[in-house]
């Protein structure tokens, strides 16, 4: 059982930054897959970045060269560091954690969430 907890949320203005970090315990996460979810107010859920056991990543094409993925596995730490953001970026943000090395399902461990506010 992995337990997930988000923070480095926060209020920005637009063109700003944040760094969401998503620390893990109840088991090391060097073998999952990781990745950064978000849902903002009357919209679905939708996936941000992941990170393959290897280091690989993906993005969702609206924060691609603006998002950046990263983990260490000796902290047990998942990363996301949010530049240019925008206020279409406001969003509840998850980190999830999925029982393989490749993300290529459904994820199995969730966190609470913590809140992206960009203002404009």
């Amino acid at each position: 059982q992995v337990q997930l907890v988000e923070s480095g949320g926060g209020s920005v203005q637009a063109g700003g930054s944040l760094r969401l970090s998503c620390a893990a315990s109840g088991s090391t996460i060097s073998t999952y897959c990781l990745g950064w979810f978000r849902q903002a107010p009357g919209k679905e859920r939708e996936g941000v970045a992941f990170i393959n056991s290897d280091g690989s990543t993906s993005y969702a094409g609206s924060v691609k060269g603006r998002f950046s993925v990263s983990r260490d596995n000796a902290k047990n730490t998942l990363y996301l560091q949010m530049n240019s953001l925008k206020p279409e970026d406001t969003a509840l943000y998850y980190c999830a954690a999925a029982d393989g090395a490749y993300c290529s399902g459904g994820f199995d461990y969730w966190g609470q969430g913590t809140q992206v506010t960009v203002s404009s």
